[in-house]
């Protein structure tokens, strides 16, 4: 058994090795956006649960489609942060990547102060930080 556990940890170890280098590293860049997709995917999924406000569904409830559908978006985030990456690699910079991933941050920001104001949950000065959060990683990506 403990053979088979190393074995199992020694193909996680390699398989998440292998995306964090097609990411561009394991940096704080991907950290925030991997975080920022995982909160956003079980909000979602309480909101649907607990609440049964999902706007993704007809009747607010838990919808299979509709998971599915999330979880092709956070895959297809992850294959455009790749191919930046890959240009990045092209043109000699860094920069292409870390602007598709802001990007990628406000659209999980956004999404996630959608959800917590269907579950009612977001208090107005939280809504305030994170609306100016969420102008500031405008501001910098247009950089």
């Amino acid at each position: 058994m403990n053979g088979r556990f190393t074995l199992l940890c020694g193909i996680m170890g390699a398989i998440g090795s292998f995306i964090a280098n097609i990411l561009g590293g394991w940096d704080n860049a991907v950290k925030t956006l991997v975080i920022l997709m995982a909160v956003d995917f079980v909000m979602g999924i309480l909101c649907a649960l607990v609440f049964g406000k999902s706007d993704k569904s007809v009747n607010g409830a838990l919808s299979s489609a509709a998971c599915w559908q999330g979880i092709t978006k956070k895959v297809c985030t992850g294959l455009i942060v790749m191919v930046a990456h890959r240009l990045d690699m092209l043109v000699g910079s860094d920069y292409i990547r870390n602007a598709v991933i802001i990007a990628f941050c406000i659209s999980e920001l956004i999404s996630i102060c959608e959800t917590a104001g269907l579950m009612g949950i977001l208090p107005e000065g939280v809504q305030k930080v994170l609306t100016r959060a969420i102008d500031i990683l405008k501001n910098k990506n247009n950089k």
